[in-house]
């Protein structure tokens, strides 16, 4: 069973450090256990910034590469921004629920409990990007 998930796609552009690749949807996306939750497999393109640290000098803007993620990366992604706040939404929905026993106050609280929740993932945005990393294959792979 293969550990990684990839996507092809054509480098858009290149920067300090990394390198921007627009991913083109493809069929195998419709293969994948969990293309129903990637936003690669929802969009038709879909911009990836990939971390090259410095070693970005044998790509060029109009290549044809493909982007590698090893499937722990996705699923801790998968977690970060689906998984948790799911969780967090029924057990607060539930919990307040029962507190109360107000249906619509307890939506409310649900839903309002998401905002620190994605605020927090905001300001964690660096520590995240730094667990969530992409790899730049040459078109063979």
């Amino acid at each position: 069973m293969n550990n990684e998930i990839r996507h092809s796609g054509i480098i858009e552009s290149i920067g300090d450090g990394n390198v921007k690749v627009r991913i083109v949807q493809t069929s195998a996306c419709a293969g994948c256990s969990i293309a129903g939750h990637c936003h690669a497999a929802e969009a038709k393109e879909k911009v990836v910034e990939v971390n090259t640290d410095g070693d970005g000098q044998q790509w060029h803007v109009g290549d044809t590469v493909v982007v590698s993620a090893a499937r722990d990366v996705v699923a801790y992604a998968l977690k970060v921004a689906v998984i948790a706040p799911l969780l967090l939404l029924i057990l607060t929905l539930v919990i307040v629920l029962q507190l109360t026993g107000k249906e619509a106050l307890s939506a409310v609280v649900a839903l309002a409990v998401l905002i620190p929740y994605y605020l927090s993932v905001w300001l964690l945005r660096r520590r995240i990007k730094q667990k969530v990393t992409f790899r730049l294959l040459d078109d063979e792979g």
